[in-house]
């Protein structure tokens, strides 16, 4: 399959303050001045519980787990001459529980995507915020889709998913996704992007999230080295069609 242009302006969803570059960062770097909205960004109180994951990394509470994760991302997205966008919602580990309707509203107001463009948004493998971070994506993609186009409407978005890094390489979790989406009603192909000369500084970029790659074992972190894979969906075309 041959490999299409790199979409610019380019916007991609994040779960998580890292997700992106892990999942995304060549494509990242290859795009001219690209944003990141990170979903779950929010800064913990000071009080929030700890939990086990960022004691193993060696913080003292969650606000400054959370926070030294916001500078790291910060540092990572400079190198491949991308912004951050955060949003204020927690990460599951805090214990706060989000609906993806009310994140689906948050991104509609995003303004990295008022610009229109391309939005690059996670297929949401395994982890329960990934989930949700695709399922408020594939909403507001549906509801876009709805809309009429007017004058005075936001430019059109073209939406593309990405097989999010270290999860994707869990037995069948594409696969189901996959499934999933036919089920629904929707057909997957993939999407090729020229991303190899970028690789490199990905690799660099990634070395940004010090706090979290100690933490990852070597599948994991061979996962985000390996080359970055997309998906375009759409309707599933009635017979004869």
């Amino acid at each position: 399959m041959p490999n299409l242009p790199i979409p610019e302006p380019l916007t991609v969803v994040s779960p998580h303050l890292d997700d992106a570059v892990f999942s995304c960062g060549a494509l990242i770097a290859a795009a001219s001045e690209a944003v990141v909205v990170t979903v779950m960004a929010g800064v913990p109180a000071a009080e929030a519980e700890l939990p086990d994951w960022d004691r193993a990394a060696g913080f003292a509470t969650a606000e400054q787990a959370v926070t030294q994760r916001r500078r790291e991302d910060a540092r990572a997205l400079g190198m491949l001459s991308a912004r951050p966008e955060w949003l204020s919602f927690f990460d599951s580990q805090y214990g706060k529980h989000h609906e993806a309707d009310d994140i689906m509203t948050a991104l509609s107001s995003a303004a990295a995507l008022q610009r229109g463009g391309t939005v690059a948004a996670p297929m949401g493998l395994f982890h329960s915020d990934h989930m949700l971070v695709s399922h408020a994506c594939m909403l507001l993609r549906g509801s876009l889709l709805q809309q009429d186009t007017t004058a005075d409407a936001a430019p059109p978005l073209h939406w593309i998913l990405y097989e999010d890094a270290i999860y994707r390489r869990l037995p069948g979790m594409v696969q189901s996704r996959l499934l999933g989406w036919w089920q629904a009603g929707l057909v997957a192909s993939p999407v090729h992007f020229p991303t190899a000369p970028w690789q490199a500084l990905k690799m660099a970029a990634v070395e940004a999230y010090e706090s979290q790659l100690p933490l990852f074992n070597a599948g994991q972190l061979a996962d985000i080295g390996a080359p970055e894979r997309y998906w375009s969906v759409d309707i599933v075309p009635a017979p004869g069609h």
